[in-house]
């Protein structure tokens, strides 16, 4: 990944692109945005890319001024899924070299459910397959209208097993099998009613509701979103009566926070 560079105009924007890479990230207003940069193979998701994508989520880890974490792909499409030709010359390897491999993509996943900030995916055109999956990986899916979901893996002999973990906590059972097994794919406003998607944008202020949703999300408590996210992702298989404890420890935890202090502070002077 390229270094970043200041550019002219914008005193807190940082710009780390080349034509060469897989993912552009830029930064700017605590936002960091990482866009899949294969315009022309509808920005299929290779092992360069993965590696890209997976080195960006750290940096943006640990870079205490960003907030938020944008996922978005260049040109028509957000992501197709896998590198087609690339998968099917892994045919031929053993099956530990391949299990390693799809943990490549596995890791992104998990990285982005594990980063203690709001990732967003903006989707325009298709997000297929494991373009999907990592649309859904991100804590908020926020759609075109125009744009299309789906696993069609099944169709072309192959299982969406990793992004299966996605599916299934998104959508109810008979959805998520029904997509599975079949491969068929949704609308917008489908994959919205499915729970694959959060919102649903207008087409012709798109980019402006975009900027504005994202913008009010890293004006937020950093440490009140960050709580929010871990509290949310460990009640997975948590049980009620362990889930209201859990939220207790939580309550406890934000109090203590500057921000806690802060923003109720400046509540009360409204």
């Amino acid at each position: 990944m390229a270094r970043s560079r200041r550019t002219s105009g914008h005193a807190d924007k940082r710009t780390s692109a080349a034509p060469e890479h897989r993912v552009l990230v830029s930064r700017e207003g605590g936002v960091a945005t990482l866009a899949l940069n294969r315009p022309d193979k509808r920005n299929a998701l290779d092992r360069q890319m993965i590696a890209e994508l997976r080195a960006a989520i750290t940096a943006c880890d640990l870079a205490a001024d960003v907030r938020v974490v944008v996922l978005r792909g260049a040109g028509k499409d957000f992501c197709a899924g896998l590198d087609l030709a690339e998968l099917l010359a892994s045919a031929d390897l053993p099956p530990e070299e391949n299990e390693r491999r799809a943990m490549e993509l596995g890791d992104v996943f998990v990285a982005l459910r594990a980063l203690p900030k709001i990732t967003v995916a903006v989707v325009r055109g298709r997000a297929l397959a494991g373009g999907c999956g990592l649309a859904s990986a991100c804590d908020l899916v926020i759609a075109h209208p125009a744009a299309r979901f789906g696993y069609p893996e099944i169709q072309r002999g192959f299982v969406p097993a990793m992004v299966m973990t996605m599916l299934r906590r998104a959508a109810g059972e008979k959805v998520a099998f029904d997509l599975a097994a079949t491969g068929r794919i949704l609308s917008a406003g489908d994959a919205l009613r499915a729970g694959l998607v959060s919102r649903v944008l207008p087409a012709r202020r798109f980019e402006a509701d975009v900027t504005k949703l994202i913008a009010s999300l890293a004006g937020l408590s950093a440490s009140a979103l960050a709580l929010t996210k871990q509290q949310f992702y460990r009640l997975d298989g948590v049980g009620f009566a362990e889930g209201v404890r859990l939220g207790a420890q939580v309550n406890t935890v934000a109090r203590q926070t500057p921000d806690f202090r802060k923003f109720v502070a400046l509540f009360l002077k409204k």
